[in-house]
């Protein structure tokens, strides 16, 4: 039977990135996150650099699409996506231990057209997104997930772990990943 551990959200490190090196090795970034791992296993981080402008557009988007009618959000539903595994679920489409979740989302992924190894080789989370017909939609989250792979690479390094070069075929390469939720 597993055990239930809870965790008081202020009581969740907060850590800066702006400035990884300091003049005290215990209080480096790395050594951090380290902490912030074993003692929480989570982490907030400021000083990311991320535009706050795209984040309140992302943000914006988002609630646009989500206050559409269900039939039109269904436009871009998952089934359509096939293996790419990209596109919107409705309320109760996801399930959390066999139970239906009270959240409707869309996933993204790295854009990636049907000529890309992957994809071609029929590699499952592998493919092109569905957008919606909003405005500026496509462009803000590809945006977003460029921005947010850099940053996942930032904090890899920040961490002491070597940013993932090392995997070989193009099939392997590090791709984003990313939803969006409302509850």
């Amino acid at each position: 039977m597993a055990t239930e551990l809870t965790v008081d959200v202020s009581q969740i490190p907060v850590i800066d990135i702006s400035s990884p090196v300091s003049d005290n090795p215990l209080d480096t970034v790395a050594n951090q996150i380290r902490q912030a791992c074993l003692d929480t296993g989570f982490f907030y981080i400021v000083e990311h650099g991320v535009d706050k402008g795209l984040q309140n557009r992302l943000e914006q988007l988002s609630r646009q699409f989500f206050a559409r009618y269900l039939e039109t959000k269904m436009q871009i539903r998952m089934a359509l996506g096939g293996r790419a595994w990209r596109g919107y679920f409705p309320v109760g489409g996801e399930l959390t231990n066999s139970k239906p979740d009270l959240k409707e989302g869309i996933y993204f992924g790295s854009e990636l057209n049907q000529t890309h190894p992957a994809v071609r080789a029929g590699v499952p989370m592998h493919g092109a997104n569905l957008f919606p017909d909003i405005p500026l939609f496509r462009e803000t989250i590809l945006e977003y997930l460029a921005v947010m792979t850099q940053l996942g690479q930032t904090l890899l390094k920040l961490s002491g772990l070597k940013p993932l070069r090392f995997l070989k075929s193009p099939e392997s390469e590090l791709h984003s990943w990313h939803s969006i939720r409302l509850y």
